[in-house]
């Protein structure tokens, strides 16, 4: 009797998604930006190893619903074909994101703290060097 792969115990879950690289956001308009993407139904944004992706779930056509095979398993794409079990999603289980953005809204708080913040800081800042200034000037 064969030995079980994993694959035969899995439900396919690398079939149900696929993440494309994004450009690293460097302002608020990129930022933004994603935002909107994760304005749409079954998008994530996650960032590893410094790297930003855009996931999307999205199941592939050929991936059987009845027993999770590969319905053309000889002709399956070289992605595919090169994909390898030691990474497989059923064996990994959580992943260790550096950022992991599920929505909008918490991208929208994520710019605020990222910009917003961080101008009241630098004008605070601003303010406390320009008092400064002004008490050096008066000695």
């Amino acid at each position: 009797m064969p030995k079980k792969s994993l694959c035969q115990k899995c439900r396919g879950l690398c079939c149900r998604y696929f993440a494309l690289p994004i450009e690293t956001p460097e302002d608020k308009q990129d930022y933004d930006d994603i935002r909107w993407y994760l304005c749409h139904k079954d998008i994530t944004v996650f960032v590893e190893d410094g790297d930003w992706y855009l996931n999307i779930k999205n199941k592939c056509r050929h991936l059987s619903e009845k027993d999770y095979s590969c319905g053309i398993y000889n002709k399956r794409p070289k992605i595919c074909h090169g994909y390898s079990t030691k990474d497989c999603d059923y064996t990994q289980g959580e992943y260790d994101f550096d950022l992991h953005f599920t929505s909008d809204k918490q991208m929208e708080e994520y710019i605020k703290i990222k910009f917003d913040n961080n101008a009241k800081a630098k004008r605070n800042l601003k303010k406390k060097k320009t008092t400064s200034k002004r008490k050096k000037k008066k000695k």
